[in-house]
């Protein structure tokens, strides 16, 4: 793709004023924890949904189907418009339609508007790609892997803080006051980047797609409704598959049409190179994986003891359970940072499989008390951080600068494939295997634990996957031109589109003129 004449080549930093900012990081992740609260506030509360929005059950749940629908639509949009327009003025209208989303939802128990309020929550996921993008535009080279790595766990941070407190909120307040706290969060995120995030000049050339981005949008949601709604409509009902379908379809046409296009949405031919293409389908395995235990673990430890496998606890203490899987993603990303400048983040990816299928594997034993469970949220959130931390870094090493924001943005669509596919089939696992006590059905021991062997198995197809992922090539060192001190020994390989983020390819060092 070609460059504006003002744009920095691929990998190369801003100059030492934007480097010296160090609050870049803290507040990029910040905007990534906001959205993770934003997404898990409803947890606490999803089976009371349908009596606090005076509906039925099924219907209750477009109120989460709209989050997820509109984020995997949101974030390879987004982060297109970013890399035309600006990576910090997407960030920054990312988190205002959140925050107009978080009000709307705040004022009302009308299901259609709390539907559209929902929506307008889902357009903050673009803000993971986009953080990313900025990190990779203003960061020094050595701090890159580090920050990239906080930048994509957090949402696993946020959603692991969040669900304690949003249950604690939700059993002692009214539950609009959840969303009324997701918007002072998002307003906050916003007032921290106006103040401390520049925005970067890297631009990618061209306009956007906008037929790219309509046609996109509609596959993706034909896609992702049946797979959300498959279990409560029937897997084999014509609507199903005839969405099922009609998404084939058009994402073939929408691809076609993409590959003739000057500036596409999405550069599928860059899709289709290996690392990118390979880690993109590791990341849906990955997405698998981390939904897997968040359905599980507090069922299991809200149900009654009385079912003889039920731990008995409150939806608070549950929520304390659970909440080691997003500390521990977040406490590793100093960890991945190491074990990539040393290995590359092939390896790193490798070992996070390797530990998340161990996790499930003794989660299928160790199910009988409390504390067991925090040891399995442990175990999986140090291999989900280190694969999460790792996954950023193989897109950036692989796709030229000025694509940062759309490649990320596609990665994390991969995520919340993952997520959607867990979602339905484990929904539908648990409700086959569920058992009836008095006038309600509930999950069985049997389902928790082919839950955790699907998770699994997700888990060891990603790692086969990654395995054959090409390690990183050397790096040649190049001296940019700048003031004294500004100057940084860095990595470029032969053409624009291969250049390697140093940071996460191998050893790196700054270097002064």
């Amino acid at each position: 793709m070609r460059r504006t004449t003002d744009e920095q080549p691929a990998g190369e930093r801003l100059p030492g004023p934007h480097r010296s900012r160090g609050g870049v990081v803290p507040v990029l992740a910040f905007a990534g924890i906001t959205v993770a609260v934003m997404q898990t506030l409803l947890v606490p509360v999803i089976k009371d949904l349908p009596t606090l929005l005076h509906t039925d059950p099924s219907n209750a749940t477009w109120v989460l189907t709209a989050t997820l629908l509109a984020g995997a639509v949101a974030t390879p949009i987004m982060g297109r418009l970013g890399d035309l327009y600006g990576k910090r003025r997407m960030l920054l209208a990312s988190l205002a339609v959140m925050v107009v989303g978080s009000l709307i939802c705040a004022s009302t128990d009308d299901l259609v508007i709390m539907i559209v309020g929902r929506a307008l929550q889902g357009f903050a996921l673009g803000a993971i790609p986009l953080g990313i993008g900025i990190m990779r535009d203003v960061l020094p080279r050595e701090k890159l892997g580090s920050a990239m790595a906080l930048m994509s766990s957090s949402i696993g941070v946020g959603g692991g803080l969040a669900l304690p407190g949003a249950a604690l909120v939700a059993q002692h307040a009214d539950w609009h006051t959840l969303f009324l706290g997701s918007a002072a969060l998002g307003v906050l995120a916003m007032a921290m980047t106006v103040a401390v995030v520049p925005e970067p000049p890297l631009r990618a050339t061209g306009r956007f797609d906008l037929v790219g981005a309509l046609g996109l949008s509609l596959g993706l949601v034909s896609l992702l409704v049946p797979v959300t709604k498959g279990a409560s409509w029937g897997w084999t009902s014509p609507l199903t598959l005839g969405l099922i379908a009609a998404a084939v379809v058009i994402l073939v046409l929408w691809g076609l049409f993409e590959l003739r296009s000057k500036t596409p949405l999405v550069d599928l031919r860059t899709s289709a190179r290996r690392e990118v293409l390979l880690t993109n389908l590791v990341s849906v395995m990955v997405g698998v994986a981390f939904y897997a235990v968040s359905l599980v673990l507090p069922q299991l430890l809200q149900l009654p003891a009385s079912t003889g496998y039920g731990l008995g606890r409150s939806m608070v203490v549950a929520g304390l359970c659970v909440a080691p899987l997003g500390l521990t993603m977040m406490l590793v990303a100093p960890l991945y940072a190491r074990i990539s400048a040393r290995r590359g983040p092939k390896i790193s990816l490798l070992l996070g499989m390797v530990i998340i299928a161990i996790g499930y594997g003794a989660g299928l034993g160790l199910m009988s008390a409390a504390w067991q469970t925090v040891v399995i949220a442990v175990v999986l959130g140090a291999g989900i951080g280190l694969a999460y931390s790792s996954l950023p870094a193989l897109i950036v090493g692989a796709v030229d600068a000025s694509e940062t924001g759309a490649a990320n943005g596609l990665n994390t669509l991969m995520r919340s494939i993952g997520t959607s596919l867990s979602s339905a089939v484990i929904g539908m696992v648990l409700a086959n295997t569920s058992t009836r006590v008095g006038s309600v059905n509930i999950p069985t021991m049997e389902g928790f634990r082919i839950s955790f062997m699907i998770a699994t198995g997700a888990v060891l197809i990603g790692l086969v996957l990654a395995a054959f992922l090409p390690a990183q090539r050397p790096a040649r060192p190049v001296l940019l031109a700048g003031s004294a001190g500004d100057a940084v020994s860095g990595a470029a390989s032969a053409g624009p589109a291969r250049a390697v983020a140093p940071a996460v390819a191998g050893e790196l060092r700054t270097s002064a003129t």
